[in-house]
């Protein structure tokens, strides 16, 4: 018998090839020959050269930096009772105000006994005695028994915070984050120079009280933020009396302001905003209006378009001027080119968000801005009459030029093309109070009266009226700023009839005065259109 097959197992066999040293040989080959090269040889050399001083030079700066700050150190007093330090705030400023002379030790001293009611009626009766003869007894009644925050204490807020304790204000909460600088100087209501460095909270506290002692004062010395609302904005004595009579917002940092505002509107505090004073030189454009009605001013602009967004288009009052920018006329300066080398240059502000670049200011408009402010507070608290209702007036003159102006543009697209239904201009009311306010200054290009304004076409478009139509049906014409004059209502009719519809030309229907005056009106507005 045969005997069974077993079955074999089978293995495979890999084979791997060696590895050859030739490519590393060819490698070797390739730098030397390189490297026999003269002119790589003087390269490397240089190259290393650069490297061996490069690291000396930056060896060298780094052990003296070193020194530096150790000699730095070493500077330094030890802290004992003769020389102390206190903790900066988060912000890098001062703490605490520093120690006081004796002048202002008695200050101090006189203020606590004038706010504990140690102080004579008849001494604070003569020095608000002007005040008083103004309002009248009870209307004075009613502002010294008032309590107002002001946020904000640079050149706005100091003297708003001055001539609100000037004219009796009994409680005064100040809410600041930072310390009085030199430049600060220039529009600062109290500040001097013994003051640089202290915040500006106990400046201000320290220098009124030595005018009025018998105020009382509340100071946080902290940045307005709105997880903070409701300590910064409470009752006084620290929530645990009277609500505020009125909020001053001075805050020239735009989130932080508009963050104010909402806060103010939505939980019912009457607040008072002071737009931007900076880059303003003329006193007699400040107003007083309703922020929906405020024109012309870029921070009032952003705010208000940031408080739109927010659901809020007016029922806050604000003092703003309608001065333009304009050739010739300070702006905001640029950062310097070294800076943008540097690196990023949002680092340089002094807190995240807050404006790094610097915004030239005239002294005495931060002051016209205070009293402005501190004059509608006084009046409103002690209900005195006064006319803080102007603004909304002129923007109900804007909206009735508005219709006027898109009654206007619908006729005559009809009598050229029919259909003029549902017509819409390219035209808002900021834009009618811009064009009435700021370009024709109030008055008729054609008289100089001021009444019954409006606005109407130059001339008739050489292309005729056109209505452009887009893919969801809306008509539209076409219709720049600049192709619009103010006129009378009487005088728009008579302008519609014989130039827009009669086909005259405006240089052979008025004068060489009138044809003039609107050319340079409108080449003011072609160039402070820029700005807008």
């Amino acid at each position: 018998m045969e005997r069974p097959r077993t079955a074999r197992r089978q293995t495979k066999h890999v084979h791997f090839a060696r590895p050859t040293s030739k490519p590393l040989e060819n490698m070797a080959s390739w730098v030397d020959r390189q490297f026999s090269n003269h002119s790589v040889q003087l390269a490397a050399v240089a190259l290393l050269s650069g490297v061996a001083v490069a690291g000396t030079i930056y060896g060298t700066q780094a052990i003296r930096r070193k020194e530096r700050v150790d000699e730095l150190k070493a500077s330094i007093p030890e802290l004992n009772e003769n020389h102390h330090a206190q903790m900066l705030t988060e912000f890098g400023g001062a703490a605490f105000p520093p120690n006081i002379g004796r002048e202002d030790e008695r200050v101090a001293a006189l203020a606590r006994r004038a706010q504990q009611g140690d102080y004579d009626e008849d001494l604070i009766a003569e020095q608000l005695s002007r005040t008083a003869s103004f309002l009248g007894p009870d209307r004075f009644t009613l502002v010294r028994d008032s309590f107002v925050i002001v946020v904000g204490l640079g050149g706005v807020g100091s003297h708003c915070t001055s001539a609100l304790a000037r004219s009796g204000v009994s409680k005064i909460r100040l809410i600041d984050f930072d310390q009085v600088t030199l430049s600060s100087l220039n529009r600062h209501a109290v500040a001097t120079l013994a003051d640089v460095g202290t915040p500006k909270v106990d400046c201000v506290r320290k220098r009124l009280q030595a005018v009025v002692p018998w105020v009382k004062w509340e100071c946080f010395n902290e940045i307005w933020k709105k997880d903070q609302a409701e300590k910064l904005l409470g009752p006084w004595n620290y929530g645990q009396g009277r609500k505020p009579n009125y909020v001053v917002d001075a805050i020239d940092n735009i989130d932080s302001k508009v963050a104010l505002l909402r806060y103010c509107h939505q939980n019912g505090i009457k607040v008072v905003s002071s737009m931007g004073a900076g880059c303003k030189s003329d006193p007699t454009r400040i107003q007083v209006g309703d922020i929906s009605a405020s024109v012309e001013d870029p921070l009032s602009r952003v705010t208000r378009r940031k408080l739109r967004a927010a659901g809020i288009d007016e029922g806050i009052p604000v003092v703003f001027s309608t001065e333009k920018p304009g050739h010739g006329k300070a702006e905001l300066l640029p950062l310097p080119e070294e800076e943008f080398q540097k690196g990023k240059v949002n680092e340089l502000s002094v807190l995240p968000d807050f404006r790094a670049r610097i915004l030239p200011v005239l002294g005495t408009m931060p002051a016209v801005f205070g009293y402005t402010v501190a004059n509608f507070i006084v009046c409103e608290i002690s209900g005195y009459p006064h006319e803080s209702g102007a603004g909304k007036l002129r923007e109900k003159m804007y909206e009735n030029i508005l219709s006027t102006l898109q009654g206007t543009e619908e006729r005559l697209a009809r009598r050229e093309i029919g259909d003029a239904f549902g017509l819409k201009i390219p035209v808002t009311k900021d834009d009618i109070g811009y064009l009435v306010e700021e370009v024709y200054y109030g008055k008729s290009v054609i008289s100089g009266l001021p009444t019954r304004l409006t606005l109407i076409r130059w001339k008739a478009p050489n292309e005729g009226f056109r209505i452009e139509e887009n893919p969801e049906g809306q008509k539209s014409v076409k219709l720049s700023l600049n192709e619009l004059v103010c006129m009378t209502k009487e005088e728009a009719a008579t302008h519609e009839r014989e130039i827009l519809k009669g086909g005259k030309m405006p240089e052979s229907f008025y004068g060489e005065d009138v044809i003039r005056l609107v050319d340079r009106r409108r080449e003011e507005e072609r160039h402070y259109h820029q700005y807008r």
